[in-house]
């Protein structure tokens, strides 16, 4: 299936982001609202307490999950928001490194955010999407 999503890039804003800048859905387009996708297994335990790149990792996992349930995969994504429960910039980017390898060449525009604390115990990441789908 192709993505509906188109991804807009300007040569007048710089290329350091290492995503898009803005994308676009065609009129009629579905959306997919996803909730933040959080590091819990299946009973409900955070996972890798302490380990912001196991943890973001479960996130995209988590949200590739609730994508498929919608009918979506990661390339149908719009937009992504990613919560890391620091202070410390360079835990943020370890998350965001994760999550910006599961999205591969579908780089869509992201927000990368230091938060001081997460909904569940041990919690350190979270992720959530905006998807588009054509049915």
């Amino acid at each position: 299936m192709t993505s509906a999503v188109q991804l807009i890039r300007s040569d007048r804003l710089s290329s350091v982001a290492e995503y898009a800048y803005a994308a676009t859905a065609p009129a009629g387009a579905r959306l997919v609202f996803l909730a933040g996708a959080c590091p819990l297994d299946e009973q409900g335990r955070t996972v890798a307490v302490g380990d912001h790149r196991a943890q973001a990792a479960r996130c995209m996992a988590n949200l590739e999950t609730a994508l498929a349930a919608a009918g979506a995969g990661l390339g149908d994504l719009l937009h992504t928001r990613v919560l890391v429960a620091s202070s410390d910039q360079a835990d943020l980017v370890a998350a965001w490194e994760v999550v910006r390898a599961e999205m591969g060449d579908h780089d869509v525009p992201s927000t990368l955010t230091g938060v001081t604390v997460l909904g569940y115990d041990d919690q350190l990441v979270e992720v959530e999407g905006v998807a588009a789908l054509v049915d």
